[in-house]
């Protein structure tokens, strides 16, 4: 069964293909660990032993902040509390990864963008302003501050969120981005921040920690991005030295228009696959172990991830680890 089997990411031997992605749990207190949130993960990790689990998405800043509940990794105080976290998932026998993130103009921080406009599909949003060249260098560094943080806490490897119409995403996106700089047009400029994130987070972190990225690669609606530009982007995000790219949708958020079956961002996934060769990550309408196993032989990933499943029941991967 190709879902137990182990796999590298980067220098990361991870025990199996299955994979619990970030999920918002609203078990935090004003955004700090609590022993709820706690208790969730070791459950999940002793209970079905992913190989990964990414933990809910933290704010790389105040100001990035998306929700008043979600989790921070902005200072240095909270490096403690994030350990208590890896090493409840520890415990079950997963590796840890931290997903980081700055919401853009879609939280409840600052309202900045690639540019002066409003994601699509959430048009009660207020306006955003561009960022300046020098906020652009200050966020990226931000990212880079915290994924040191992350690895200080215990992570195993560190995530950048450029998915789900948050604001690396949002310079990704075509709908998002019309700035006429080096951050804006064609493709490599769009995903240039991401870029300079990881070069950035890289350097922080050294290489040893493997870096993910989850990217928004299409946005499957009217003048968005289109799964073709996912495979260039992930192209070039594997030159710049990420090890794991998993993949979801844009200003479509976590689902696909008109999708509802099990791995329905697989004909993004299983064209990425085919022109790199880190691995890939698909998420997104996975319940059944079959399904998992099936896209797997198919090839359009190489790991899985089970959010809702495993979010409704900690036990869901104990088949798989029966055999």
């Amino acid at each position: 069964m190709l879902l137990q089997e182990p796999i590298l990411i980067g220098k990361l031997t991870v025990e199996n293909r299955l994979v619990m992605p970030p999920m918002q749990t609203n078990k935090t207190e004003r955004g700090h660990v609590t022993e709820e949130l706690v208790d969730y993960y070791r459950d999940r990790a002793v209970r079905s032993r992913p190989g990964i689990i990414i933990t809910e998405h933290s704010c790389i800043s105040e100001s990035g902040r998306a929700a008043e509940g979600q989790l921070s990794l902005a200072a240095d105080e909270l490096i403690e509390e994030h350990r208590r976290l890896t090493d409840a998932i520890r415990e079950g026998g997963s590796k840890s990864f931290v997903q980081l993130n700055h919401a853009g103009s879609n939280g409840i921080g600052d309202a900045v963008s690639a540019s002066a406009v409003s994601i699509p599909v959430k048009k009660l949003t207020k306006r955003p302003r561009a960022l300046a060249q020098e906020e652009i260098r200050q966020i990226e560094e931000q990212f880079a501050a915290a994924a040191l943080r992350a690895v200080r806490a215990g992570y195993d490897g560190v995530e950048i969120h450029c998915a789900h119409a948050y604001l690396l995403n949002q310079f990704y996106s075509p709908m998002t981005n019309k700035r006429e700089d080096d951050y804006g047009g064609s493709l490599e400029n769009r995903l240039r921040i991401t870029l300079e994130t990881v070069a950035l987070v890289r350097q922080a972190v050294g290489g040893q920690i493997p870096i993910a990225v989850r990217l928004g690669g299409a946005d499957y609606l009217p003048g968005g991005s289109k799964e073709e530009d996912a495979v260039r982007a992930c192209m070039l995000l594997e030159a710049a030295g990420v090890d794991l790219l998993d993949l979801s949708g844009g200003m479509c958020f976590f689902m696909r228009p008109g999708h509802l079956e099990a791995g329905y961002f697989s004909s993004m996934s299983e064209k990425v696959k085919a022109a790199v060769s880190v691995p890939v990550l698909l998420t997104g309408g996975v319940h059944k172990i079959g399904d998992a196993e099936a896209l797997l032989q198919n090839g359009k990933a190489d790991l899985i991830g089970v959010g809702r499943a495993l979010l409704k029941d900690a036990a869901w991967g104990a088949s798989l680890l029966r055999g």
